[in-house]
């Protein structure tokens, strides 16, 4: 529950004995997350971008709301209005700049490199947490920085092939990445400080609701339009696999950032791009260049300075 994290200062460790209740969630959220950049790449190739990605977080939600309710009874849902200003603003906040945000771009950047753009979010866990006034290791601040040069190293001209379109568009949305990044992470860190629900999971199913209707009515305003007529099996299990991974990542998300360090909960960050870039390659012909190869290894040597760095202050 995102409001525990109130009650501590901004970023601090997971309390004693929680680590094997810390990792299993954060393995998840490194697998499920890393694979839904296929998944997107997919969808949008054939589906407007963010009315698919409006309606399959809408989607997400729907399903939350009818296990919670099977689960724990309808009234289980009942937030306060003050509750629901929170999940507003941390639903379009994080899935819905997010994800609408990753929607648009995946049209032309390659979805491994999105996936290592968006590698930019420890940094940002960062200096929010050295803003609120906590001190991270040194190690952490070593992995953030070493992270940043393999993101900076993949981002010269020549490191990535445009999926369509021309590097300047590449170049656009990677911008509008990076900045989407930020407002993830911004959300995030102020979540410990709004009213939200107790229950992390009714907290996700409402953020995730109103980050589709956000989204969706977005896509609209742009003159966006579904074509149902043009899509096939894959592009449905695509989107239906993706559905999936929004209920039960972003609920696993939620409820990781009540309870460990932001910049050990960001090293899903790093860990994706490693999954993104194997499985954009394999499955849409992506181009691993020299570029990208040594991108990974830098940014990953990041993700392993963090996890180390705060593993000493746990």
């Amino acid at each position: 529950m995102v409001g525990n994290r109130a009650q501590q200062p901004i970023g601090a460790p997971a309390p004693p004995g929680n680590a094997l209740s810390i990792w299993g969630p954060l393995a998840l959220l490194w697998v499920l997350w890393g694979s839904t950049y296929l998944g997107i790449a997919v969808v949008v190739g054939v589906l407007p971008p963010l009315l698919s990605t409006g309606l399959r977080l809408a989607g997400g939600a729907l399903l939350l709301a009818v296990g919670l309710a099977i689960a724990s009874g309808p009234p289980v849902l009942r937030i306060s209005r003050r509750q629901l200003v929170s999940c507003l603003l941390l639903g379009i906040g994080m899935p819905g700049i997010g994800l609408g945000a990753l929607s648009m771009a995946e049209r032309y950047v390659p979805s491994g490199i999105a996936a290592l753009v968006i590698a930019a979010i420890p940094l940002w866990f960062v200096l929010l947490r050295i803003r609120s006034g906590d001190r991270p290791a040194a190690l952490t601040l070593i992995g953030v920085a070493v992270g940043l040069v393999g993101l900076a190293y993949l981002l010269l001209p020549g490191g990535t092939v445009p999926r369509t379109g021309s590097d300047t568009d590449v170049v656009l949305w990677t911008a509008v990445l990076l900045v989407s990044s930020f407002t993830w992470a911004f959300a995030s860190w102020r979540s410990g400080s709004m009213d939200v629900p107790t229950n992390s999971l009714v907290g996700a199913t409402y953020q995730l609701l109103f980050a589709g209707v956000f989204v969706t009515i977005a896509g609209l305003l742009l003159g966006e339009r579904l074509d149902l007529s043009v899509v096939n099996p894959i592009v449905w299990t695509a989107w239906i696999s993706l559905a999936v991974a929004s209920a039960i990542g972003y609920a696993t998300y939620v409820w990781l950032i009540a309870r460990a360090p932001l910049s050990l909960v960001g090293t899903y960050a790093y860990v994706n791009p490693l999954i993104a870039v194997i499985l954009g390659a394999l499955v849409l012909g992506e181009v691993i260049s020299r570029d990208v190869i040594w991108g990974l290894i830098v940014v990953l040597s990041g993700f392993v300075l963090v996890v180390r760095g705060e593993r000493a202050t746990a």
